[in-house]
């Protein structure tokens, strides 16, 4: 017997959503009819925030209690208005990822099972510079959003002091991300050493609030600031993105206003249509302007160029310090 299915206008378009009554958040009765449709009614913000960027999938097929799939590369099977964009990851492989360039492709992609989408910081006509600076502003164990909230703000003044706009976004979790439009004139190499002299600043200001140690076992109580989401083949979830976590929350845009006292729990799949409705794209001012990162790069160079360890599936890169962790590297020396 053939599976039940809807079909979803969508633009130009018709997305055919099977098994739509299929429950994706057990706990709070979501169901893949729901979050195809929540993708369509936040559409215009999620399509600025995925526009021509190659992207990354993380599909929860049988919900979010199945087996999680995180796709890189989209099949050859798929509606040929479904548009693709090559990257090239550490290992110098190549893939075919998703890049968006209409709101149905998003409700494809959601059909397919996609809970999160992540972005690449590159546009697909030039993927070798991005055009997107990122601070991820990530709680560790006894830290929470109070204390993330603090670190947003410190990364805002800065950035003010630079004469840059930053714009917030809640992560879905405990954590904050800001986004800066840049000139697409640096690799990933420069963007990455611009971002580790942001946060080295951030980290000078406030040590006892955050830290950019990379080692678990140094960051102790403290916010970290993820320096290496600024490397090739790192992404961290779109604006609008719902979340595979039981509440179906959504890392949303909000404005440094909003951020002051906002409760991220707040935003999920069942909130943020309405406030969508109502306040549209916070974030749609992003495109307006492309920054230089120069001054971070000449912070960079102030502090030595002395480059920080990448994650471990990156081959050894060019200037990076020793990728060991300092317990163990003690234990070599003292052994």
């Amino acid at each position: 017997m053939a599976s039940p299915y809807m079909e979803l206008p969508v633009g130009d378009r018709v997305v055919k959503v099977t098994n739509p009554d299929k429950v994706y958040f057990p706990e709070i009765g979501v169901t893949k009819r729901e979050l195809v449709e929540y993708y369509v009614s936040v559409g215009p913000g999620i399509l600025r925030a995925l526009y021509d960027r190659p992207t990354h999938l993380r599909r929860y097929p049988d919900g979010i209690q199945g087996e999680e799939i995180y796709q890189k590369r989209m099949p050859l099977k798929r509606p040929e208005w479904v548009k693709t964009a090559e990257v090239r990851f550490p290992s110098g492989r190549t893939a075919q990822a998703l890049c968006v360039t209409e709101v149905a492709e998003i409700a494809y992609c959601a059909q397919l099972g996609t809970i999160d989408f992540h972005p690449w910081q590159v546009l697909s006509s030039d993927v070798e510079h991005p055009d997107e600076l990122r601070v991820d502003i990530d709680p560790q164990p006894g830290t929470g959003f109070k204390e993330t909230r603090e670190v947003a703000f410190v990364v805002r003044e800065i950035f003010q002091e630079l004469g840059v706009t930053g714009f917030p976004k809640t992560s879905g979790g405990r954590g904050v991300h800001v986004a800066v439009r840049i000139e697409p004139h640096w690799d990933f190499v420069r963007v990455r050493h611009a971002g580790i002299a942001l946060v080295r600043e951030v980290e000078r200001r406030v040590p006892h609030l955050a830290t950019t140690a990379w080692w678990k076992e140094e960051r102790g109580e403290r916010v970290f600031l993820d320096y290496n989401q600024n490397a090739r083949d790192r992404t961290l979830a779109a604006a609008y993105s719902v979340r595979a976590r039981p509440n179906a929350p959504v890392s949303a845009p909000v404005t440094w206003e909003e951020l002051a006292d906002a409760d991220p729990r707040d935003f999920d799949i069942r909130t943020v249509p309405a406030r969508f409705a109502e306040l549209g794209d916070v974030h749609a001012a992003i495109d307006e302007r492309a920054y230089s990162i120069e001054p971070l790069l000449e912070w960079f160079e102030r502090d030595g160029a002395v480059d920080m360890p990448y994650p471990p599936n990156y081959p050894k890169m060019p200037g990076e310090p020793k990728r060991v962790q300092p317990s163990k590297a003690r234990e070599e020396t003292t052994g």
